[in-house]
């Protein structure tokens, strides 16, 4: 969920996704009718649920069965296929083949916020608002989360997880270079040269040239907006202002200055880098305290968590990096049963305490994030800091105005292509940004959108 991979068919597969403006290929099923079906009713949900039925439900979440055990055992005539199709890209690349064939599709799909816009192009996604208790479902999320899955009204998935992000550091490294969990990027900067200074072998963290998702919640906390999509012909793309370019700039000098890493993440480097002590913090997400914990392992009780350094002294900002949706395909023959199965596994207090505590998705209802049995968890790696309150305390400083593009798998491969680059060979970035945005402009262009 959050890492950006690529494949060798990435743009055979962007080339037959990403359709022009204008053409339709779904049943209508999401529409532009922003939220105003006709409410499924107590009958024909009653119904529905009672009739015996065949959902196909693809996911890459380890052990979702275990919900979805739960939901038959709840509706005894529904019996639910899990199916995992492929993480990520891999699955989208999946979906849409079967979209495209008219056959093959599942009824119910996990999809990160970022590509939902994606696949609404072609109307492939179902308006879920007319069902039985979607629209009641508002007020349990931050508001930076409903508007990941809300269109004027109309709702296209049920969020399943979310990655506010924040800092793991090794509280011992720190403490022997004299440092502290820095409040400000200006304090990071500094502490950045003063480790090194302390360890000229190490560094205080790594900034990988191959993450657009990470460099994009770093934007996202400052409350840059470089993306948008009216969901009909305009898309914004703008990475030249105030707020990217500072960003930007502030990484452009600590990476010239050999003041941070610029490993390729999630490599086996960079596994080792965290686990031997060469970086000594990591900027990440709220799924990151529980991945660390199985990548360095023989570094247990060393690590804490502290909240992302602010631009402004006091402030209280972070971005988004990674979390998923459970959506329903608008072609599914059952959609009263699909949408009862996206929103029952992710709301329900058993099955949604069940994915955060068990299959530690980081959570994105206020229910949980307010429930002690999550909050109050303490595990040794961590000191026995209570690391989730941290994450929890993040979530709620989320901009809820940040966007998307509907193609953001082609935004990701040419950020390793432009600004990957610039990062690794530690030259210029906002040059490199400026190219960056310059690809993805003509490319909108190509698809038919109206760019502003």
């Amino acid at each position: 969920m959050f890492r950006t991979r690529r494949t060798t068919a990435l743009a055979a597969a962007l080339a037959s996704t990403v359709l022009l403006v204008g053409c339709s290929g779904g049943d209508g099923g999401s529409g532009d009718d922003g939220g105003s079906a006709e409410p499924v009713s107590q009958d024909q949900f009653t119904e529905a649920m009672s009739t015996p039925t065949e959902l196909t439900f693809w996911t890459w979440v380890p052990d979702i069965q275990n919900q979805v055990d739960m939901f038959e055992q709840e509706y005894p005539e529904i019996d639910v296929e899990v199916v995992n199709a492929g993480q990520g890209l891999d699955q989208y690349t999946a979906l849409r083949t079967a979209l495209r064939a008219g056959q093959g599709a599942p009824d119910v799909v996990q999809i990160e916020y970022q590509y939902l816009s994606s696949f609404l192009l072609d109307d492939n996604l179902l308006d879920l608002s007319p069902y039985q208790g979607v629209t009641d479902l508002q007020e349990q999320y931050p508001d930076w989360v409903w508007e990941q899955v809300n269109r004027d009204g109309a709702v296209y998935g049920i969020p399943q997880d979310t990655g506010p992000m924040g800092m793991l550091y090794r509280d011992d490294l720190f403490a022997q270079a004299g440092i502290t969990p820095p409040a400000t990027w200006d304090e990071f900067a500094q502490a950045a040269r003063t480790y090194r200074e302390a360890n000229p072998d190490r560094y205080i963290t790594d900034f990988p040239p191959n993450q657009a998702g990470q460099m994009i919640g770093f934007l996202w906390a400052n409350g840059a907006q470089p993306f948008g999509y009216d969901g009909e012909e305009t898309v914004t793309i703008d990475l030249g202002t105030e707020e990217v370019t500072e960003v930007v700039q502030y990484w452009q000098d600590l990476v010239q200055q050999d003041l941070v890493g610029v490993d390729p993440d999630f490599t086996d480097q960079w596994y080792q880098a965290l686990s031997n002590g060469t970086y000594a913090s990591w900027l990440t997400a709220a799924w990151g305290p529980v991945f660390l914990q199985g990548t360095a392992e023989n570094t247990s009780g060393l690590w804490r968590a502290a909240q992302l350094p602010q631009w402004q002294a006091g402030g209280q900002a972070t971005g988004n990096w990674g979390g998923s949706t459970d959506a329903v395909v608008a072609s599914t023959d059952n959609p009263i049963a699909a949408a009862e199965l996206a929103r029952w596994i992710n709301v329900e207090p058993e099955p949604a305490m069940t994915l955060a505590t068990e299959q530690f998705l980081f959570p994105p209802s206020q229910q949980i994030l307010e429930d002690p049995a999550f909050l109050d968890a303490a595990p040794e790696f961590y000191g026995g800091q209570q690391v989730n309150r941290v994450f929890a305390e993040a979530s709620e400083q989320v901009n809820t105005e940040f966007g998307w593009l509907p193609f953001m798998d082609y935004v990701y491969s040419t950020y390793e292509d432009t600004v990957g680059p610039a990062i690794s060979e530690r030259g210029d970035m906002v040059a490199a940004f400026a190219q960056w945005e310059s690809q993805l402009e003509s490319y909108a262009e190509e698809q038919g959108f109206t760019v502003e």
